[in-house]
């Protein structure tokens, strides 16, 4: 819980306050004084009675109550001075700018320790140390530049690092954007990224409250609690947008599947912030593009019409636009007619809607009266405007501004002359107006915005015999389950899988196979990668083949056992789960067989979901055409593997001690998809 004091305190003071505003303490203080913070405001200065006209005492102890202090120095001074503020002064709100603790080693890390036991014990809530400070409503408590475009209806920043937030907050502040609040965690000590997402998820209020909120996390601590918060301001009106550093794997990893080699904990940062709602980006420019988008009224459907002045950047737009499933609908008929005599001749409407270089401000009137009265077809407008620098188009950027406000369509403006019409633009902005300069990065992020983000609701089938699985699992050790265990767990599942028998001996070999009947399969038990050591063989047809097979497979290094199936057909699909710490199971799906690896096309999302999220998964594979069906190759039955893959997730839900699991192959055809091999790893 974050104190009160440290969001709207009565009264700050700043240890380590300066007259030379090139110090931290010196400008932290100055940005309170020229944001007007209308608290009473102390300084604390050992050789000053007064820092830039403040009262400034020499010593924290020589301070009178105070409810927030921030601290810009020396780390070895700050332990000391929280306990004195924390213990004698009665301070709530600790805010350390400080560097040279736990980033710095052991003797930091101590440091650090120090002051978490010390607001702990004491109630208070701390950001950082080493960070650049925070932006409440109430107060600008940072050391940066810049604070200005503070408005309580603007953006919600959350970051790991100071630095970057000062970066995306200059990209947003040419970009028009204003901002609400701004927290820098710096080492997250006591308060990280997920602590202040519960503050802004308990404090929202729907139409009062920020409702855009942007991350920038190099590490997430606590999964579940960012996901819980996530979820619920985006239920609340809220939309997030989330940078989350630190994607590549540098290190290979050790794996015992094809689900281990895949499931790296990247994706299970991907479908963390897909089941929360949140949308991912990759760079301060896409976050503060999907800020801009956000910041806009958002259309009631995916139907677009752009409106441009220049063919080029209209094309650029429709193709990225297009490829992201947004609809750019032609434009025709008696209205469509009854516009284009309004324009130049030469000019199109069909949508793009071109009405050349030498269109006029009120040609540009006609064309968004239109859209919003005639074409019932359009949910939305991108007006694309620059200028070749041969005159003035302030008017043209003011009355953009003023239809923007009008419009019961939301209207997007791309103002592409950041030379020619620079000065223009920052009139635009300064009047509250938001714009882009780049179709294509609008046309991406506006295509995050409105893509359809199911409700994800935890489903779990209700016809799961759940006493059974916990039964297997209850009762196994660690380590990889026998094949029978592992197929009571997938009956009990509801998963389908192929009829098989575990045989060790010749007679029993034969005996199985008089109830599968020939064609079969035979696979070894004990190797982890079967195919690698020869260890599958298919189309047995006869006895005589059969034995002289079952006696090859059993000298098989590692081999205990061999396993007989009935020769299935089908398109080869791959379903995997995979423990991810504490962010949960990751649940993938792909192609099968050889290709899941060699190809790395698999979708993931965090257990448990419904049927409808494992469709949107079989969908965004690359393969997706393959599993339709091709070319004459018979598809599979998209429906019965989307239960099977929502199955495998209420599964691992239901056993969250399964750490791997491979479903490899699955066979799937139009009346059937049956779990062919499976192995299951336990870890409790």
């Amino acid at each position: 819980m974050i104190a009160k004091e440290l969001i709207s305190p009565e009264s700050i003071v700043v240890v380590g306050a300066s007259d030379d505003t090139s110090k931290p303490g010196g400008n932290a203080l100055k940005n309170l004084l020229d944001t007007g913070y209308s608290g009473t405001l102390y300084a604390v200065n050992p050789k000053n009675d007064f820092v830039q006209g403040v009262k400034s005492y020499r010593s924290v102890d020589d301070l009178p109550h105070v409810d927030c202090a921030i601290l810009a120095i020396p780390a070895k001074s700050a332990p000391s001075a929280v306990e004195i503020l924390c213990r004698d002064k009665g301070c709530k709100g600790i805010v350390i700018f400080s560097a040279g603790f736990h980033e710095d080693g052991p003797e930091g890390a101590a440091l650090e320790r120090q002051l978490v036991g010390t607001v702990d014990k004491y109630g208070a809530s701390m950001i950082g140390p080493n960070c650049i400070g925070i932006i409440t409503n109430f107060y600008a408590g940072v050391f940066t530049k810049p604070v200005s475009n503070l408005s309580p209806d603007g953006i919600d920043i959350v970051s790991g690092s100071g630095a970057t937030v000062v970066f995306i907050m200059e990209a947003a502040v040419k970009r028009g954007l204003n901002f609400s609040q701004v927290f820098s965690v710096g080492n997250s000590a006591q308060i990280g990224v997920e602590d202040v997402l519960e503050y802004l998820d308990d404090t929202y209020v729907p139409g009062k409250s920020s409702p855009v909120k942007l991350m920038y996390i190099e590490n997430i601590s606590n999964p579940k609690k960012l996901l819980k918060h996530a979820r619920s301001l985006i239920s609340k009106g809220a939309r997030i947008a989330a940078i989350k550093a630190g994607y590549s794997d540098a290190g290979s990893r050790a794996a015992s599947s094809h689900t281990g080699a895949l499931a790296t904990p990247d994706k299970a940062v991907t479908a963390l912030f897909e089941k929360a709602g949140i949308i991912r980006v990759y760079s301060r420019t896409e976050l503060v593009n999907m800020a801009s988008v956000f910041s806009m009224p958002a259309p009631k459907g995916n139907n677009i019409a752009i409106i441009t002045h220049a063919g080029g950047p209209a094309v650029m737009l429709t193709d990225v636009l297009s490829s992201n499933g947004i609809n750019i609908p032609h434009l025709s008929g008696e209205k469509a007619d009854r516009l284009l005599s309004k324009l130049y001749p030469g000019s199109s409407v069909a949508n793009p809607i071109d009405f050349l270089a030498t269109g006029t401000k009120e040609q540009l009137g006609h064309i968004i009266d239109a859209c919003n009265n005639d074409f019932d077809q359009i949910d939305g407008m991108a007006v694309i405007f620059g200028s070749p620098g041969l005159v003035d188009v302030s008017d043209v950027y003011q009355f953009v501004l003023q239809k923007m406000k009008d419009s019961p369509k939301p209207i997007y403006p791309i103002l592409t002359s950041v030379v020619n019409a620079g000065e223009a633009i920052g009139k635009f902005q300064q009047m509250g107006g938001i714009c882009f300069t780049e179709e294509v990065d609008f046309g991406r992020s506006f295509a995050n915005m409105v893509k359809d983000n199911m409700t994800d609701d935890d489903y779990i089938h209700r016809d799961i015999d759940v006493l059974a699985i916990r039964s297997v699992v209850d009762s196994s050790s660690d380590g990889y389950l026998s094949p029978a265990n592992v197929q009571k767990l997938l009956d009990a599942a509801g998963i389908g899988r192929a009829l098989e028998f575990v045989v060790s001996t010749p007679e029993e070999a034969l005996a199985a196979a008089e109830k599968t009947g020939y064609p079969l399969v035979m696979k070894v038990v004990g190797p982890v990668h079967k195919t690698d050591v020869g260890g599958v063989v298919l189309n047995v047809n006869a006895n005589s083949q059969l034995l002289a097979e079952f006696d090859r497979l059993m000298k098989i290094k590692d081999t205990v056992a061999v396993m007989l199936q009935p020769m299935l057909c089908g398109t080869e699909i791959f379903i995997g789960a995979k423990k991810e710490g504490d962010f949960g199971t990751l649940v993938l799906c792909g192609l099968g067989g050889i290709f899941v690896e060699a190809l790395n096309d698999v979708s993931s999302h965090l257990a448990p979901f419904s049927t409808e999220i494992a469709h949107s998964m079989i969908k965004r594979l690359r393969g997706y055409k393959i599993i339709k069906g091709i070319r004459g190759l018979e598809g599979v039955n998209e429906g019965m593997l989307a239960d099977m893959v929502s199955r495998v997730s209420s599964l691992c839900a239901i056993a969250p001690e399964i750490e791997e699991m491979d479903l490899n192959p699955i066979l799937g055809n139009s009346i059937s998809v049956t779990a062919v091999d499976a192995r299951i790893r336990i870890g409790k």
